[in-house]
């Protein structure tokens, strides 16, 4: 509505215009259902974007399907800022009517509609293959017509900027062309994103100039040369004033603008007037929600948003955030949903673990400070073996908190086994063969084993929650010993379970613990068979949506393995449920009682 009544003119107002679901897919494993593109058009409202360009309705049946959709299944509210896009009608057509696209576009009841023309010449001729003068009608008849049935018009000029270097004139023909018939907003693009900030911002301020704000400008760029952020920006300032981008910068090649970069710039540093100024605190709520939906793994370096963008290593930058959290972050993390991580490595200072150790609430123990150094120590020694802890935050803390006078673990593992078992063993060759000569007696032995082909059995030490045992007169045991046996589709997976089953009569919180990612690298691989193993795992609480992660090293992978999961367990009940935890004499050595 505010682009139908004035020009808006940045840097001091800029509208938002995600092309997430539209062009982000077509970025290269980039896909998304029905259903996906709904979720993520109300997560996208929620955070208050100017415009969701929701596809291309004529192009494809998923397209036409999902504005068919937000017909019935979204809200009014939403639909407002709805977008189809599409593009001028075809060389040749006389008849508006003829054209089916163009008809999906007004079907599709989108209030806006963006359609993409050539402002280009040379693209015009030798691509399109037609005449100047006919794409400049193609224009003038699209426009026109989407405008004189009440729909808002973009049109999205392709290769504008590229256009403009080869042919000024005929790129502000096209842009007059737009104009004249009615177009609210024109988009310039950078479509092979090869043009340098100073050339987007001197040719932007040109346009912005030529039409002296009788119609909006906005900007469109892509990735290839890595200045797609930087060009929206710098068109941004020299006075466009709507920016087009998607979520995490994803699309065709190398990506587009990223809005996740775009709109705290803006905001923050720009001090651009933006609708979505207030919700800035969920954009990476919004990132990683994305990036979730649509199977994608998140970039951990991403500015504002990436779980890397406020963490902090070097041991001196760790001493000198402690006096000013500002001397090395350009903005509070908390302004964009994010937070300040202090990173434990052996390029780490005794201020890093100072910062870990008042996380954890124990700062203020009298030998904080030599504790500090002694954990330092050992994590330097560690890592000379193998360890990671830059993400495995998890093992950090617990390191902590093991470190700690008086802490008391949730439970104990006392032993454990794990066997592998199998029907066949010969070579790959051999199974295939045998796969296609016996199948039913296969079929047969696979039902008899059932779908495991491992089996753990794990003994744990915990907290004793069995009500008969407080109903005797004597003192009752305040912890039990629980064997459990569990069948697993390797040995990890079995010791995973069998551990989970043993704990959850006493920690039902774990039910909603899952592990997401089990990450193995070889350290050493000229040991062949004997190589030192670095094995990762993820957690995720399903409630709260958190993840942790833990790490071990041992020339025993079983070994690594079960001393990660052991860990990720235990912090779970620390730091997420409201569980009791075992004293020191809850644990006696159970060899001793065999003495």
């Amino acid at each position: 509505e505010v682009i139908d009544s004035q020009c808006v003119v940045g840097p001091k107002h800029v509208l938002i215009y995600d092309t997430t679901l539209r062009d982000g897919t077509q970025g290269e494993s980039v896909s998304a259902s029905c259903d996906d593109k709904l979720k993520i058009t109300k997560k996208l409202h929620g955070f208050n974007v100017d415009y969701i360009e929701a596809g291309w309705p004529g192009s494809n049946p998923k397209d036409a399907e999902f504005f068919e959709r937000a017909k019935t299944e979204l809200s009014l509210e939403i639909r407002n800022k709805l977008v189809a896009f599409g593009s001028t009608r075809r060389k040749g057509i006389r008849v508006m009517e003829e054209d089916a696209q163009i008809a999906a576009l007004l079907e599709s009841q989108a209030p806006t509609v963006c359609i993409v023309a050539k402002a280009h010449v040379w693209q015009v001729t030798d691509i399109l293959r037609t005449t100047p003068e006919e794409n400049l009608e193609m224009i003038r008849d699209s426009v026109a017509y989407l405008t004189s049935h009440g729909r808002r018009v973009f049109v999205d000029l392709e290769h504008f900027y590229d256009g403009y270097k080869y042919n000024e004139g005929y790129a502000l023909q096209c842009c007059e062309a737009a104009a004249d018939a009615g177009a609210k907003c024109l988009v310039l693009c950078d479509t092979n994103g090869g043009n340098m900030p100073w050339q987007v911002e001197s040719t932007t301020r040109k346009v912005v100039q030529y039409f002296n704000h009788l119609v909006t400008v906005g900007v469109h760029t892509h990735n290839d040369a890595g200045m797609a952020v930087a060009n929206s920006l710098s068109a941004c300032k020299a006075g466009a004033g709507l920016v087009q981008g998607t979520i995490n910068g994803i699309g065709e090649r190398t990506g587009n603008a990223d809005l996740c970069s775009i709109i705290p710039t803006l905001a923050l540093h720009m001090e651009s007037h933006v609708h979505c100024r207030n919700e800035l605190s969920n954009i990476s709520s919004l990132s990683r929600f994305v990036d979730e939906i649509l199977n994608r793994t998140p970039n951990h370096a991403a500015p504002y948003v990436g779980t890397s963008a406020f963490a902090h290593k070097g041991g001196l930058h760790v001493a000198a955030m402690e006096r000013s959290p500002m001397s090395y972050q350009h903005i509070d993390p908390a302004q964009v949903g994010n937070e300040k991580r202090v990173l434990i490595s052996e390029l780490s200072g005794r201020q890093n673990i100072m910062g870990k150790l008042k996380d954890a609430g124990v700062v203020d123990q009298e030998d904080a400070s030599a504790r500090a150094t002694a954990i330092l120590n050992r994590v330097k020694r560690l890592e000379s073996k193998g360890y990671t802890f830059e993400g495995a935050e998890a093992s950090v803390h617990l390191m902590i908190l093991h470190a700690t006078t008086g802490y008391c673990p949730p439970f104990r593992v006392l032993d454990y086994s794990a066997q592998v078992y199998d029907a066949n063993i010969d070579s790959a060759s051999r199974v295939m063969e045998m796969e296609r000569r016996n199948k039913e007696r296969a079929s047969a032995a696979n039902q008899l084993l059932g779908k495991g082909t491992s089996r753990a059995t794990v003994k744990v030490r915990t907290l004793n929650l069995d009500e008969e045992a407080f109903l005797n007169e004597e003192e009752p045991l305040m912890y039990k010993d629980r064997l459990e046996v569990s069948d697993g589709s390797g040995p990890v997976d079995a010791l995973a379970k069998a551990l989970k089953r043993a704990l959850t009569p006493s920690h039902p919180y774990l039910n909603n613990v899952k592990l997401v990612d089990y990450k193995v690298r070889i350290l050493d691989p000229e040991s062949a068979t004997g190589a030192a193993t670095r094995v990762m795992i993820e957690f995720r609480d399903e409630e709260s949506d958190e993840n942790w992660t833990t790490v071990s090293v041992d020339r025993n992978i079983i070994s690594a393995s079960v001393n990660a999961l052991v860990d990720g367990f235990e912090y779970a009940l620390v730091e997420h449920a409201s569980s009791c935890v075992l004293c020191d004499d809850a644990f006696p050595d159970p060899y001793d009682e065999q003495d």
